[in-house]
């Protein structure tokens, strides 16, 4: 992949080069200046380095395990009827025929969630809306056929014709992801790749780590926005009167760290 095909790549993704930096393990300035045309010749493993950030469908650069049960089907042959066969137990992704295992979350991450989530709904609430917050467990079947079932941390969905024998078909008005170091490279690129294309109209990913929350309004195709857990966070479907107050979520949490 030539350096221009990845500037298109970040163009179409709404990549910032901090998150590009760190996916790719380089340095800022390292990715700021191939990006920049400042270095005219990159060494070949900071090309390689890029090349795998936008390999968004390669499913190397997911380190999660395989289809953890028996089958005689290979990767991207699975469909939502596999996915719905396995024991519930289990918390599984469907994602282009590709199954995905997912480890159990963190405390810290079920409590942003949720947190979230209540939020939002007493929002909702208080404005007598339709929309409908849901926190994980939830399964969505994004691209409405049988090769993709995600499952977000946190959804809102305003059709409430989307909720269709106990899952949500179609894609959700506003989703949410709270990194993990397992589910961390598949939040960044592939499912911001099928959110943003799927029709969702806001995305938000959450680092728990470095207290940030990058925004995503796929509705105006701008750059993403880059907020800290010392912010109050507009939710932009809402025409940002929504506000979520990351200040006050770390205090409850902050014995957690």
């Amino acid at each position: 992949m030539t350096i221009e095909e990845m500037r298109q790549k970040k163009q179409e993704l709404g990549y910032s080069y901090e998150q590009i930096a760190e996916l790719a393990n380089l340095p800022l300035s390292t990715v700021q200046k191939v990006f920049g045309g400042i270095t005219k010749s990159p060494r070949y493993d900071t090309l390689k380095a890029l090349e795998q950030v936008f390999d968004v469908f390669s499913t190397k650069m997911i380190a999660e395990p395989s289809i953890p049960y028996g089958s005689p089907k290979k990767q991207g042959e699975y469909t939502v009827e596999d996915y719905m066969n396995t024991p519930e137990d289990m918390r599984l992704e469907l994602i282009d025929g590709v199954i995905y295992d997912m480890a159990t979350p963190t405390i810290i991450h079920q409590i942003i969630g949720f947190e979230l989530c209540k939020v939002i709904r007493d929002y909702i609430q208080k404005k007598k809306g339709n929309c409908i917050p849901i926190v994980s467990p939830v399964s969505v079947q994004l691209d409405c056929d049988d090769k993709t079932i995600l499952e977000p941390d946190v959804v809102v969905v305003c059709d409430r014709d989307k909720f269709k024998n106990g899952i949500i078909f179609g894609a959700p008005d506003f989703v949410v992801e709270v990194l993990s170091p397992s589910t961390r490279k598949k939040d960044l690129t592939i499912k911001h790749f099928k959110y943003m294309n799927a029709g969702v109209r806001e995305y938000w990913i959450i680092d728990p780590v470095k207290k940030n929350i990058v925004v995503y309004d796929f509705e105006t195709l701008d750059l993403p926005e880059i907020y800290t857990f010392e912010h109050k966070v507009p939710v932009k479907i809402f025409n940002g009167e929504c506000l979520v107050d990351f200040k006050e979520i770390f205090e409850y949490i902050e014995f957690l760290y």
